[in-house]
């Protein structure tokens, strides 16, 4: 935890990554302003909590203000995007929607790194945290792979298509099929909630959809599994294209 005013926002100055903010409703006075600005430039989300939430977490003079410190570096999505292509490596990354088990996301992002994707984009609310048990659960791939925190993903997936990233989303009833898109291109891959799947305005911001085919008539495989089945294809086509 970091706790109180003056040492979270020398935190965020020098560029440490920072999961959540908690900070008192009814907070006023020096430095809050700042905190918010920079809660807003670092897209970290800011909850509003009552002083006992606070309280629940330190006995110490908290000031008001108690955030939970990141255990992996959040990069700026244009920053790795300019980073990826500097590399002179074809983009291939994995986006997020409203997957909240910890442990689907260590072992998405572990599957992410062993096929050769570059990124993981995560919304900054209603995800799961990345924490402790996500990091377990990644083999330490979390540590090996760009993850970008975005507070809109629609806004992230017109990032993408401005620099020529096309966008598939993962769709129970679609028609196509994984091995029918062209993942050797530069592209992102949304994987959405077991229940709900992809939110409808990313599937309709999606350049192509696609199912896996599934075996007799049970229901579909689990988010962290089909990431897998996914992301072995792209790397199966992105050998074959360059010999």
């Amino acid at each position: 935890m970091i706790i109180g005013r003056q040492p979270l926002i020398e935190a965020l100055e020098n560029g440490r990554g920072v999961d959540k903010i908690f900070m008192y409703k009814n907070i006023n006075g020096d430095n809050v302003q700042v905190i918010r600005q920079l809660a807003r430039a670092h897209n970290i989300p800011l909850q509003m909590v009552p002083a006992e939430k606070l309280n629940s977490f330190t006995r110490a003079n908290h000031q008001g203000v108690v955030a939970i410190a990141a255990l992996v570096q959040y990069t700026d999505l244009q920053q790795v995007i300019d980073h990826v292509a500097g590399e002179g490596k074809s983009p291939l990354f994995v986006m997020l929607d409203g997957v909240t088990d910890v442990r689907n996301i260590g072992a998405i992002a572990r599957s992410a790194v062993c096929c050769g994707a570059q990124a993981l984009i995560i919304p900054d609310k209603g995800v799961g945290a990345l924490n402790e048990e996500t990091m377990k659960s990644s083999a330490g791939a979390l540590e090996q792979i760009y993850i970008s925190r975005v507070n809109s993903l629609a806004q992230a997936v017109d990032t993408l298509h401005l620099n020529g990233i096309k966008v598939f989303t993962a769709e129970m009833n679609a028609p196509a099929k994984v091995f029918s898109i062209g993942f050797e291109e530069p592209c992102c891959i949304i994987m959405g909630n077991e229940e709900k799947g992809v939110q409808h305005f990313l599937s309709k911001a999606a350049d192509g959809h696609f199912s896996i085919p599934i075996a007799g008539d049970f229901d579909s495989f689990n988010v962290s599994v089909a990431a897998g089945i996914i992301l072995y294809e792209a790397m199966k086509q992105r050998i074959a294209a360059n010999g």
